[in-house]
């Protein structure tokens, strides 16, 4: 051997160290002499890691947020902190130590499975994707699971937990087949959901509370529904009206009994096992065939009226705010099928009442849409229909009966919002329908914040004044006399309102979260991330 010259190294002792994912983006050597070149600090006992400069396998602390017991911010603004930030940089929430626990572990099947049933009764309630992973979050946390994600989409939800970053990690789903309407059971899950964040509940009582949950019968049985989708009719028949006279105290009466008829014959339709677009087509029928008796023989009845209060029994309003919301703050899978929900709904209202104009036209029905635009404001009687029609659409959402004067007063206000502006402002009808519903959103989040509370149950009834009833009967009746230009302009005015209505209720609650991030106590010092700018990419 050549002076001078190292000796060969074999294969087994010439291999090289991959430094990997976990590594530092320079690592400061690749092979065994490099890293005798650039040493490294002595680790302690048992972390060899920390030498070649990777990342342990149970993570690196980061910066907390608060020491000790979680703090007075609700769980939605502490968990909606994570939401947007990757694992690796996600700050650990304060907990409480507890050495018993530490030494035992957490039992991750059974957390896991409560997480993912606490998360499907969420999202069959109609909350929005994000409120849903913000809870299955703060859940997980509480009982010892920090790495988490949790993934929502529309039919499916599902959680990961990876105990260290060198192990796999375990996977859970759950599908939502069954989805309904009660306000009352979303309550009681968040409020269970803040007594888990708040380490008040262990995970044996936290099923026990949501077994009870689950077996509570619905605040309002089945004929309150149906009197209320009546009530509801004939209110919406007196806001768009604006008349007070011996004539719409009867139209009123017309739209009750259709509107109870034509629910009665959905539940009979839901009964046989048809799919729920069948149901709004069945639904809608009644009110449109009422509509058009009403105006044969020259009347003089407001036949259009009584369409029109049909309308707005059916129009489906929480599923639209839920897919707007889903969509705006990123969840564009579960908003797409949100919206396309919204869609078949929609076109089954519209069938349902094409079918019938049609006939009427056919059979020289004098509907005149005209009489769906109120032509003079009477506020004496349009408030008070407004105020009627949101607390029976809180009834039809089986809403909590402490929440319901609550309720009605923001329908009242979103309401009087809107006629000042179309009124007095005079401004379009979709400008001033944004603004009235940010009025409600803004309300609706302060009250929800308040009481600690999900804010559907004060917002989405609260915009059932606002629905574009009206302009959808034009749109329709347009289509029956053959006008399809009309008709495709007023569908599109409807639509415009819809999102309008949507969004505007969306900014209204970010702008509360904004300047009024904790009602007590101390907010978290790391607020949730906004999605990144993709210009379109």
């Amino acid at each position: 051997m050549p002076e001078g010259s190292k000796p060969e190294q074999d294969d087994d002792t010439r291999g090289t160290v991959t430094p990997g994912l976990l590594g530092h983006a320079e690592p400061v050597g690749t092979t065994p002499s490099s890293l005798e070149q650039s040493p490294a600090p002595v680790p302690p006992p048992g972390e060899d890691w920390v030498a070649l400069g990777y990342t342990p396998p149970s993570g690196i602390s980061l910066t907390k947020l608060t020491v000790g017991a979680p703090g007075a911010a609700p769980w939605p603004d502490r968990m909606r902190t994570l939401l947007r930030t990757p694992m690796y940089e996600r700050p650990a929430f304060e907990r409480t130590a507890a050495p018993e626990q530490a030494e035992v572990g957490p039992n991750v099947p059974r957390v896991l499975d409560l997480t993912l049933r606490i998360g499907e009764l969420l999202l069959a309630s109609g909350e929005s994707a994000e409120d849903v992973e913000a809870a299955m979050l703060g859940v997980s946390h509480a009982y010892g699971l920090d790495r988490c994600e949790p993934q929502v989409t529309f039919t499916l939800i599902s959680i990961s937990y990876q105990p260290s970053l060198v192990e796999p990690p375990v996977t859970a789903s759950r599908v939502v087949r069954r989805r309904g309407s009660d306000y009352t059971r979303l309550g009681a899950v968040y409020r269970l959901v803040a007594d888990i964040t708040a380490e008040q509940v262990s995970t044996e009582d936290a099923y026990r509370r949501l077994a009870e949950i689950r077996r509570n019968r619905h605040p309002y049985p089945g004929w309150v529904l149906s009197l209320g989708t009546g009530l509801l009719a004939g209110s919406a028949t007196l806001l768009v009206g604006g008349r007070g006279d011996a004539q719409a105290w009867l139209v009123f009466a017309a739209a009750f009994v259709a509107a109870v008829i034509g629910d009665r014959l959905a539940w009979g339709v839901a009964r046989k096992g048809l799919p729920e677009f069948y149901q709004f087509v069945v639904a809608a029928m009644p009110a449109a065939g009422m509509g058009v008796v009403l105006t044969l023989g020259d009347s003089g009845l407001r036949g259009s009226v009584v369409i029109t209060g049909g309308l707005f029994a059916l129009l489906p309003g929480r599923a639209l705010v839920a897919a707007v919301a889903d969509g705006l703050t990123g969840f564009y899978i579960t908003a797409a099928a949100r919206l396309l929900e919204v869609l078949y709904l929609v076109v089954g209202i519209v069938l349902g009442v094409l079918l019938v104009l049609y006939v009427g036209v056919n059979v020289s029905a004098s509907l005149h849409p005209e009489q769906t635009f109120a032509t003079h404001a009477f506020p004496a009687l349009q408030l008070p229909a407004a105020m009627a029609l949101t607390l029976f659409f809180a009834v039809l959402l089986q809403t909590s009966r402490r929440v319901l004067p609550f309720v009605t007063c923001f329908g009242g206000i979103g309401w009087a919002v809107y006629g000042v502006l179309t009124v007095e402002g005079r401004l379009s009808p979709i400008i001033a329908t944004g603004l009235a519903s940010g009025t409600v959103g803004l309300f609706g989040q302060l009250a929800s914040r308040y009481r600690y509370a999900s804010s559907l149950p004060y917002v989405t009834a609260a915009l059932g004044p606002l629905m574009p009833g009206s302009v959808i009967y034009l749109g329709l009746l347009s289509f029956a006399k053959g006008e399809p230009i009309n008709g495709l302009v007023s569908i599109s005015r409807a639509a415009a309102i819809a999102l309008a209505l949507a969004v505007g209720v969306n900014l209204g609650g970010e702008v509360a979260r904004m300047f009024l991030r904790v009602p007590q106590g101390d907010a978290p010092a790391v607020v949730r991330r906004a999605a990144k700018r993709t210009r379109g990419f």
